[in-house]
């Protein structure tokens, strides 16, 4: 496919199709064709459920590129402000009681460079034994945030200075492309999309993708936004930056394994030797950085680490739990977009249909 011809550039994604009261609701609103959900419908929800994470992404994606046919001033509208704050809670709090393990910085970062002896994670599987179809589905489920990637955590950066917003902004800039657009990481990912016929229109896959997935990518909307919370998004920055580098070598194998091709090794191969070096980077500079300005802040840090690994390790099981069943981890099946690939099909059923 002409890499010119991707749909990844202004064009605005459809509003999804809902998937409970409160989602139902916000989608609702949004077209001026019903009231935004009450206390109750909310107040009801399970934190980390499809309907309220759905919700949530609605909310968030009014910072990022919008919906079609929702007007752009919807994006501070402060009775939807409000309804977000409060399906914002128990995310939080969830995370909070679930996902928090270490309380320094220092503890949970260092963790996150011992990796389990098993190797039983998503990137094991997919080098190790994964199909084509498997590929597939973890590129469209990590679609949601890899075709905006870098986005949601350039929000900090008014938020820090000296030598954390310095070393922040430096990372930034190779995430964006070091001012090259063809070196874009969500356009490079937009290609390794191409490379596995999948739809490269943004946010074409939200309604195929599980709550779990939109769970991880609410998360870096939730902490970018909220100033407080600046000290988790460093964390979870950190995170990402620190295990990025070892997962994506195991991806770019699994790329070459499949046969997926060319542009999908490529933007494996780029994370494999970008994010060592923003590693160092993210611990000498920005964390410590921000610590030495605002020593306050270290138990936020180790929150928004543990958060992270929290919310992957939630994805993780339901991919691994589905593939391993011989089903689709999607909600909706990702069909070849562009072309018939060779290999094994997709399977015939979703996980959701299955139960």
């Amino acid at each position: 496919m002409d890499v010119t011809s991707m749909d990844v550039t202004s064009r605005e994604p459809s509003l999804p199709s809902p998937r409970g009261r409160i989602s139902a609701a916000i989608i609702e609103y949004l077209r001026n064709t019903g009231p935004l959900p009450d206390d109750g419908a909310m107040s009801a929800a399970a934190p980390l459920g499809d309907d309220l994470q759905l919700a949530l992404y609605i909310c968030y994606e009014l910072h990022y590129r919008g919906f079609a046919d929702v007007h752009a001033d919807r994006e501070w509208a402060p009775d939807l402000l409000k309804v977000r704050a409060a399906l914002e809670q128990p995310f939080l709090d969830t995370l909070r009681d679930a996902a928090t393990v270490h309380r320094h910085a220092d503890e949970a970062l260092d963790d996150l460079l011992v990796e389990p002896v098993d190797g039983c994670g998503v990137s094991h599987f997919l080098r190790d034994e994964g199909e084509l179809w498997q590929v597939r589905e973890y590129a469209a489920q990590r679609s949601l945030y890899h075709l905006k990637e870098a986005d949601p955590h350039a929000w900090v950066l008014p938020r820090l200075w000296g030598r954390a917003k310095a070393g922040m902004a430096a990372v930034e800039f190779d995430e964006f492309g070091g001012g090259r657009a063809d070196r874009v990481h969500a356009r490079l990912f937009a290609e390794l999309m191409a490379d596995l016929d999948l739809n490269t229109a943004y946010g074409h896959y939200l309604d195929a993708t599980g709550a779990e997935a939109l769970a991880t990518v609410n998360l870096m909307s939730l902490l970018g936004l909220h100033r407080a919370l600046r000290g988790a998004l460093v964390g979870h920055f950190a995170a990402v930056e620190i295990t990025s580098s070892p997962g994506s070598r195991r991806l770019a194998q699994a790329m070459r394994r499949t046969g997926a091709g060319p542009a999908a090794e490529h933007f494996y191969d780029e994370h494999v030797e970008a994010d060592a070096v923003h590693e160092q980077v993210v611990r000498r500079d920005v964390v410590a950085g921000l610590l030495e300005e605002e020593p306050h802040l270290d138990g936020d840090v180790a929150f928004g680490a543990d958060a992270t690994t929290y919310l992957e390790d939630r994805l993780a099981e339901r991919l691994l739990g589905a593939w391993r069943a011989g089903e689709s981890s999607l909600r909706i099946p990702a069909r070849p977009a562009f072309r018939p690939r060779t290999g094994s099909p997709v399977p015939a059923r979703t996980r959701d249909e299955a139960r």
